[in-house]
């Protein structure tokens, strides 16, 4: 279990930053520009929650980051799992928010399914990106669970 311990210790840590980078970055582009934001290539950061979705990334990223010593322990685990959490529901309203304004057309109530999945294209929030990534927290509740 130590060995699990490490590689989820490192995993979380290095996660765990990536998310508060990204929170910070949506806080400062807030302060910044507002709520129309800005977009880098496949990344946007704009949209009328990004104070809250910034909010939100920040503390899952300082959650991340606290539960790295004796990452195995239920307590730390339980951190880790609420942060990602987090993470699934703030990109759940974003994958919600691109789909459900991909819907109606511009010349037709509904758009063809071109325009549909052209609408669902990149780019997406950080929280899109960082959903896969959260995943993994999967694998350490059950190697958690085999252990006991």
């Amino acid at each position: 279990m130590d060995k699990k311990s490490r590689l989820g210790s490192l995993y979380v840590a290095i996660f765990g930053a990536i998310v508060l980078g990204f929170g910070i970055l949506e806080l400062v582009v807030i302060g910044t520009t507002g709520r129309q934001g800005v977009g880098w290539g496949p990344l946007v950061i704009s949209g009328m929650w990004l104070w809250w979705t910034g909010i939100i990334l920040v503390t899952a990223g300082i959650m991340y980051l606290s539960s790295t010593t004796n990452f195995m322990d239920i307590h730390q685990l339980a951190k880790s799992v609420v942060a990602s959490i987090m993470i699934w529901i703030v990109a759940g309203m974003a994958i919600f928010n691109k789909v459900a304004s991909s819907i109606p057309g511009e010349e037709t109530w509904v758009n063809s399914p071109r325009d549909f999945l052209a609408g669902c294209a990149p780019p997406y929030t950080p929280a899109i990106y960082l959903l896969p990534l959260s995943l993994v927290i999967i694998y350490f509740i059950r190697q958690r669970h085999r252990a006991s």
